[in-house]
């Protein structure tokens, strides 16, 4: 028995040994590109507002994800729901008639407007009428959102997609800024002037998603060896829009310049952690835009709400990681945003 016991005393020794040398490999896992890596936590502290009894519902931020049809309710929930998680006060979801019921389901949090319609459910002759009235129902509250989220979940339905790009017409003349995702990408890439020239507009491409940008509007292959000139180039091409480059490390270029965020991460790779960096990066581009206003009239609040999403959202993947490590869910990174802020950005309990 003495000698099971130390055995096993051993065993455990070995096991916290390996543990915390993968912990320590996780925290450095992301090779730093010389000269162009962000300084991604002050970024993200100096955008973040401070938490006081002065302030109103609504002040942190009003964001309103365009997206979910039946196939697909999860990716709008992510997205929105991360939102609030992160700290803005409201999070709207405008979705098709069959979703909402699931999203509302989800969530008492998300205001939920099932006012979407599908190619399915309308006849050719009522399409004119009834793409007006989806739009003078999105249009009755954009003058309330700080941001708007389009993609996650969207589908491509052809009439759906039509309506949606009212929608963004809409929004851009309104100068309301737009995080593009998931099928969003699918429509800004076959109709870029939705988006070109647009500086409120940032574009979170995997590396799928990106290589269509870059056969569409560069006219040839991804270059693996110079990555960032090509994202420098892509991003002037599409008119100044900010292209959050998602990978091993994040790549964020507005056209004028070119950051990475290589920090934290996670080697797990879960459906729905780009609709969660969608809805941060909506947030924290809002809050930039105010700190801009009033500290640095200088800095592209595009940049610095792309950069604070990636950081905030690669180090939520690693904490929930290091918790449920294989079994990790798009959920468990979702619940260590707030905890991942925390820890990065104290709030002043003295307040």
């Amino acid at each position: 028995m003495l000698g099971y016991s130390i055995a096993i005393r051993r065993l455990q020794c070995l096991v916290r040994f390996l543990v915390g040398q993968n912990k320590n490999r996780l925290h450095s896992t992301m090779t730093t590109v010389p000269g162009i890596e962000a300084d991604a936590l002050n970024v993200l502290r100096s955008i973040t507002p401070t938490l006081d009894l002065t302030r109103h519902k609504g002040q942190a931020g009003k964001i309103a994800v365009i997206g979910g049809c039946r196939e697909y309710t999860g990716a709008p929930y992510f997205s929105a729901i991360s939102a609030l998680k992160i700290g803005a006060d409201l999070s709207h979801v405008f979705c098709t008639k069959d979703a909402a019921p699931v999203i509302k389901s989800y969530s008492p949090e998300l205001i939920v407007h099932p006012i979407l319609e599908e190619s399915y459910s309308v006849r050719d002759e009522d399409k004119r009428s009834i793409s007006a009235k989806v739009l003078a129902e999105v249009n009755k509250w954009m003058e309330r959102f700080d941001c708007l989220v389009v993609g996650p979940g969207l589908g491509r339905d052809p009439f759906l997609l039509d309506c949606v790009s009212d929608i963004m017409k809409h929004a851009r003349h309104s100068n309301v800024p737009m995080v593009i995702d998931g099928d969003g990408l699918f429509l800004v890439t076959n109709c870029l002037d939705l988006v070109s020239g647009y500086p409120l507009a940032v574009l979170t491409p995997n590396v799928y998603e990106y290589r269509r940008l870059v056969e569409k509007v560069l006219n040839c292959e991804v270059d693996s060896q110079d990555g960032t000139e090509q994202l420098l180039s892509l991003a002037k091409r599409v008119g100044g829009v900010t292209i959050l480059r998602k990978g091993k490390s994040d790549l964020i270029s507005d056209g004028e310049s070119v950051k990475s965020v290589s920090i934290y991460g996670s080697p797990r790779r879960c459906g729905g952690q780009g609709d969660v960096l969608s809805g941060s990066v909506a947030v924290f581009l809002y809050w930039a835009r105010q700190r801009v206003a009033e500290l640095e009239p200088r800095s592209n609040p595009t940049m610095l709400g792309g950069i604070a999403g990636s950081i905030l959202v690669r180090k939520a993947a690693l904490l929930a990681f290091e918790n449920k490590r294989r079994s990790t869910l798009t959920g468990d990174i979702i619940e260590c945003l707030g905890m991942s802020l925390e820890d990065i950005c104290p709030v002043n309990r003295h307040r």
